[in-house]
């Protein structure tokens, strides 16, 4: 079988952008022929940048975009033969030995040096190594757990305060400067790791777990800090896309419904042909909103984002009341006022207010039983109810009767749960119960919220 030609690898890297979320169309696919058609493909990097501009509409896809990259256009093939290898201490008997790796580690990251990135190839190849059940792989938990670089913060602080230019070098500029380089090297391990497991299994295979996420497509229950900080800068979006999806509907709804006894009546003058069409007069108006959300440890991530999104979108609703709970309730929209710093208010939120009154394990039938005694006036037959969080009730009584309370006097109820939904009532899940009561939605990342919300909320 002859070598697949530079433009359907090109379209199959295409296809993978596609895959992963990011949109790609036709005309920057041909606008990234045209860049590869003049740039020297032998510069990984140039060629990295040049169809990152071709190919890229967003800032927040090139995390994405890099890691594709890595895997459709790898640095080598099999392994490298380099000029300049680094020769690794080895023992009398002929196995290495790794307190002399650590400590030539820890002199090339003290210096910079370029050889770091040789020492992290040849690390993979000699230590990374093992037999899987579908033959050789490499393992970058491997290699980094025998090399263990992180030990050597000390020595590289110590490294780089002794040396020459050691006038640069504060304390804390010390340590930023010895955990990058660290850093690094972990980075060129795992690049080095991925590039040649995608070379035994398929770089497809390997795109599916080796490859960055879209912030949108992240699990709000396994999101990192990092992940959850970069989908709150992505809050202001989907607001504005979730605000103007909204706009659009109430355009469409001031026309009103066609009234079919009037149109009938208006067509006698015609001949029973119903020329012109009468409609009934619309009442428009923004709905009140009722949000009530678990904001306990397991679910603090999903809750504290969709707060996010919804006082992003305050400006759709006539009203809005936020209540949170974990096992007490209370009101909390007193914080979330406009210009309020919203990292402030989900601190305040937990320092402030009375929502652990028992042992501080969710408890959703005395919130909802408390919400029901106290707040019960909230909800009217003009508010739409929200529900936030995953109906672990840690086994206590679910109170699906105040549950069912709340859902009757609101116009409109959901209930949207960041579990899959295939786990909903295991465990101490009593989400299939509460689902009887209220219409529950999957809601596990930024895209499906997005989906989700945009298609509930009334005009």
């Amino acid at each position: 079988m002859s070598a697949p030609s530079l433009p359907n690898h090109l379209v199959g890297f295409v296809e993978a952008l596609r895959g992963r979320g990011i949109p790609v169309g036709p005309s920057e696919t041909v606008d990234a022929g045209h860049v590869m058609a003049v740039l020297d493909l032998l510069d990984r990097e140039q060629l990295r940048e040049g169809l990152a501009c071709a190919l890229l509409r967003r800032p927040t896809h090139r995390a994405t975009f890099d890691g594709l990259f890595d895997l459709w256009f790898p640095a080598a093939i099999g392994q490298r033969t380099m000029q300049e290898e680094v020769e690794l201490p080895r023992k009398p008997d002929g196995k290495f030995d790794l307190v002399a790796v650590r400590q030539l580690l820890a002199e090339l990251l003290i210096a910079d040096s370029p050889q770091a990135a040789v020492l992290a190839t040849q690390l993979v190849e000699q230590l990374g190594q093992y037999q899987s059940a579908n033959g050789p792989s490499f393992s970058a938990y491997q290699t980094l757990r025998d090399v263990a670089p992180e030990t050597l913060l000390r020595k590289i602080l110590d490294g780089l305060r002794s040396g020459p230019d050691d006038s640069g070098f504060t304390e804390e500029i010390a340590r930023r400067t010895a955990s990058s380089r660290i850093a690094g090297f972990r980075r060129a391990v795992e690049a080095e790791t991925k590039r040649r497991t995608a070379e035994r299994q398929g770089k497809e295979r390997v795109a599916n777990y080796g490859v960055p996420r879209q912030a949108d497509e992240v699990d709000f229950l396994r999101a990192s800090q990092d992940e959850l900080a970069q989908l709150k800068r992505s809050v202001q979006t989907l607001a504005r896309l979730l605000a103007s999806r909204l706009a659009a509907r109430r355009r469409r709804a001031r026309r009103g419904e066609i009234d079919l006894r009037k149109t009938l009546r208006m067509s006698m003058s015609t001949g029973g042909v119903p020329i012109k069409l009468a409609t009934r007069k619309p009442h428009p108006g923004r709905p009140e909103l009722v949000i009530l959300c678990d904001v306990s440890g397991s679910v603090s991530g999903f809750s504290n984002f969709t707060l996010l999104l919804v006082h992003a979108l305050r400006e759709q609703f006539s009203r809005v009341r936020i209540f949170a709970f974990i096992d007490s309730v209370d009101e909390v929209t007193r914080f979330f006022d406009p210009g309020a710093d919203l990292t402030d208010a989900m601190r305040r939120i937990l320092n402030e207010t009375r929502l652990i009154r028992y042992d501080g394990h969710s408890d959703y039938g005395t919130a909802f039983g408390g919400f029901a005694d106290h707040f019960a006036d909230v909800v009217t037959s003009r508010s739409s109810l929200l529900i936030l969080g995953d109906a672990r009730n840690n086994y206590r009584d679910p109170n699906l009767a105040a549950l069912r309370e709340l859902v009757g006097a609101a116009k409109h109820a959901y209930w949207l749960n960041p579990e899959p939904r295939n786990q909903w009532g295991t465990g101490d899940s009593a989400a299939d119960r509460y689902a009887d009561e209220i219409e529950m939605h999957e809601c596990r990342n930024a895209k499906q919220l997005t989906g989700v919300v945009a298609g509930l909320l009334p005009v």
